[in-house]
């Protein structure tokens, strides 16, 4: 079965986001659980969590296809000493809020060398920051999302992602969230049936498809290997319609969230009825 959704608002309070998940006819969601531009955000309370178990239960909204998202400015792999101690701080408080609110992934961009130092070792500092963290934390996945390799981003190589994977410890707590926006960006080829088939096989081949917890599905504004991160709309950019009626169509892709982050919130529950559309019975 697959689980679209998009990345919903949680204003008001995180018990807002399975709300308006509902509305917008998600099976799935993603949230900020905190406020996603500053270092440290204002604490759950109690009530606030247990109305957010609540209303997940009423709606059928299982841990599995909820994939909230880290702030934006914790940057795992880090040069600058400070920050990167502030963003090993702020993403243990972010993995702490998932426990609170029950929740089992936890989606981030993996880091930036900043053009300081080698991409290895940027890589072997996001995966040291990764495990002080899981170390200090239990049931929730950390989820190494794809990027577009825009400045010094790392994460738009499936083998950067594997070589962060290859030195965290507890693997059975480490995932990958795939963006097709980005992926495509990148230079992986989604959009042809042949190039769709290589990129699927390379990270198997790399990373595992065991390590896919989830997507985020977005066409590209640019074209690929653009290195530009740039969403736009289901079938009205260079990926086109007719890679989201393959992907929403592959099996290997059931069970996981697959999340919307295209840039009009107010056509989401137009677009997720026409992905469900293009499902074939």
């Amino acid at each position: 079965m697959k689980y679209i959704g998009a990345h919903v608002s949680a204003a008001g309070g995180v018990s807002n986001a399975p709300l308006e998940a509902n509305r917008i006819g998600a099976k799935a969601f993603a949230l900020f659980t905190g406020s996603n531009t500053r270092w440290v955000s204002k604490a759950i309370s109690k009530k606030e969590a247990d109305a957010f178990k609540a209303y997940c239960e009423e709606f059928g909204y299982k841990p599995e296809v909820i994939l909230p998202h880290d702030n934006f400015l914790i940057n795992l792999g880090s040069p600058e000493i400070e920050k990167l101690e502030k963003s090993r701080k702020s993403f243990l408080d972010e993995m702490k809020r998932c426990e609170q609110l029950g929740l089992t992934l936890l989606n981030f961009h993996p880091g930036s060398h900043l053009n300081q130092i080698e991409e290895d070792k940027c890589l072997d500092l996001i995966a040291e920051s990764l495990n002080m963290i899981l170390d200090q934390t239990k049931g929730v996945t950390a989820v190494i999302e794809s990027t577009a390799g825009q400045g010094s981003n790392l994460g738009h190589r499936f083998e950067h992602i594997a070589h962060i994977i290859d030195k965290v410890e507890d693997k059975s707590r480490v995932g990958v969230c795939v963006d097709t926006c980005h992926t495509y960006s990148a230079g992986y080829d989604l959009r042809s049936a042949e190039g769709y088939e290589e990129t699927w096989k390379e990270f198997d081949r790399i990373i595992g498809l065991n390590y896919l917890k989830g997507l985020h599905i977005n066409d590209d504004k640019r074209e690929l290997g653009s290195r530009i991160d740039r969403h736009e709309e289901i079938g009205k950019g260079t990926l086109g319609l007719e890679f989201f009626s393959r992907l929403v169509n592959d099996p290997r892709f059931d069970n996981i969230p697959m999340i919307l982050e295209t840039p009009n919130p107010e056509i989401w529950p137009e677009e997720i009825a026409l992905l469900y559309s293009l499902i074939k019975q």
